[in-house]
Parts: C-alpha cells; sequence; structure tokens
C-alpha cells in the first residue's frame, strides 16, 4: 500500500509506579520487534530516561498506518494494561513531520 500522507510521529513519557518499572520495561521492549515489523513502521524507539521515565519515539508513513497498528490485538492489550503500572496519565504528542524524511536507500530525501 502506497501513501501520498506526511508520515507522522508518536512520542511521549510514561512514568511507572514505584515498583513496576521492570514490568513496565518489559512490557514497552516487548512491542518493539512486532510492532517494527507492522506495515508503515519506520521508527520505533524505547528510551530509559535518568529519572525513570520511558520515553516512546515511533514515526509511522502515514496516519493510516499508524491507526491500523493502534488497532491491533498486541497494542490493545498493552494499553489495557497499562493503566496499573502507570503513576498519572501518558504524556504522548502526536504530529505530522514538516521535515523531509530519508529514502530507505539513502540517497535522497522522502517527503
Amino acid at each position: 500500500m502506497t501513501s501520498t500522507s506526511a508520515p507522522v510521529s508518536l512520542y511521549g513519557f510514561l512514568t511507572p509506579k514505584a515498583g513496576h518499572a521492570d514490568v513496565l520495561r518489559k512490557l514497552l521492549l516487548d512491542l518493539v520487534a512486532p510492532s517494527r515489523g507492522h506495515e508503515g513502521s519506520l521508527q520505533y524507539h524505547i528510551h530509559e530516561q535518568e529519572d525513570g521515565r520511558f520515553f516512546l519515539y515511533e514515526v509511522w508513513r502515514s496516519q493510516e498506518d499508524l491507526d491500523r497498528h493502534n488497532a491491533t490485538p498486541l497494542l490493545r492489550e498493552f494499553m489495557a494494561e497499562l493503566p496499573e503500572h502507570l503513576d498519572g496519565d501518558v504524556e504522548a504528542y502526536f504530529g505530522a513531520m514538516v521535515s523531509t524524511y530519508p529514502t530507505a536507500s539513502g540517497g535522497g530525501q522522502g517527503n
């Protein structure tokens, strides 16, 4: 499937409840390989901050690809379990990319 829309990014912070960091880390890391395999995934990264928060950074080829990813059983199960491990709400941001995105060949700039 080819999309004419700009890549979209999703990024944010998750703060684990006291004593839940190891469980949350595992849940997040278990998403990486399958999510990177989903159609339209351009970037999918999990970072752990010095203050214990987790930072997620995803780039998808299009909003349609991100929506498809979010509708998978994998993500629905993760989202259902997530609140029991969080201290507060997810701090999440979405946006269309306005800078160019490099093509897979590395020889030029994508849209």
